[in-house]
């Protein structure tokens, strides 16, 4: 039995560079797969290692009993397009689905209804497992978050990995507030400096402004974007990638309640670009730690 919430709401999505989508021919309908490339690869991996992790340890605690769930934001149709080996590759819900110990539930949302069908196809029926269509910013706060309170001896996993600036932060705030949440979060950088972080910010799109203001929670990211330096033509020179990570890590901590937040992961593309920055955030001192000590592994094994 599936359980499944639909909201209805006119959301843009926006392509991205890094992505271009491929359409999986079948008689019943035609469900989109993302193409990924070897930072996307890591990041499932450095999910999955922490999922089990995650799970492993609360099911073990014996002084009191946890009911933990898993919750991905952006689930997506469940399989991706490996750009290296041209084949599919789980998505982070079916890598979730096969953690043991097990996750107690399962809630997975996205905008898209064909990836919420071609997730119900791939699942099928369980009754752990909750899908909502719709916008994850108000399915989160509405539906999903409620049902993880501190109070209650329930704890929570959450991705929070959308394709560019589609994430609210009150969305990462109330998570942070809830306690009982541990996050992973992408910081969409290159949508950044893409649509906001321009030479000439006078030049930017109001709704691009809008997006990013949504995302940060406020203009301050203004002053930190463009901060110290000035160009010849009088303009404001845009901050390093790492400066503006630095402040929303503080702004997670400060702002959001996050007790613990570790330096992100840069997520890079073959050119050695920075795509995204992925960020981890707890109430818990033991949980940094090995989320931590997955983020050095990534790196070592880069260089």
């Amino acid at each position: 039995m599936f359980f499944i919430h639909g909201i209805h709401r006119i959301f843009n999505l926006d392509s991205e560079a890094n992505k271009k989508r491929i359409y999986h021919s079948s008689m019943r309908s035609q469900p989109q797969f993302d193409e990924i490339g070897a930072w996307s690869e890591l990041k499932l991996e450095i999910l999955k290692k922490y999922a089990v992790a995650y799970s492993t340890i609360l099911s073990a605690q014996t002084n009191v009993t946890f009911f933990h769930v898993y919750i991905d934001a952006f689930a997506g149709s469940g399989q991706h397009i490996s750009r290296a080996k041209r084949e599919l590759v789980s998505g982070s819900p079916l890598n979730a689905l096969d953690v043991e110990p097990r996750f107690r539930e399962f809630h997975l949302v996205d905008i898209a209804s064909e990836k919420i069908d071609n997730l119900r196809e791939l699942i099928g029926p369980r009754k752990d497992v909750f899908l909502y269509q719709g916008d994850c910013n108000e399915i989160l706060l509405k539906d999903v978050f409620p049902t993880v309170r501190y109070d209650q001896y329930r704890r929570g996993l959450c991705i929070l990995d959308p394709y560019g600036l589609h994430l609210d932060w009150n969305v990462i705030s109330t998570a942070g507030h809830m306690r009982s949440l541990d996050v992973f979060l992408n910081f969409p950088v290159q949508d950044m400096n893409r649509n906001v972080f321009w030479r000439n910010p006078e030049g930017v799109d109001q709704s691009q402004i809008r997006r990013m203001n949504l995302f940060w929670g406020d203009e301050s990211w203004r002053k930190i974007a463009y901060e110290t330096k000035w160009n010849l033509f009088g303009q404001p020179e845009k901050e390093p990638n790492e400066v503006i990570a630095e402040a929303y890590r503080q702004r997670l901590k400060e702002v959001a309640g996050f007790a613990y937040v570790p330096e992100p992961l840069p997520m890079e593309n073959s050119k050695g670009a920075i795509v995204y920055y992925l960020f981890f955030a707890s109430q818990n001192k033991a949980a940094e730690k090995i989320a931590r000590q997955i983020f050095d592994k990534s790196r070592k094994r880069r260089s």
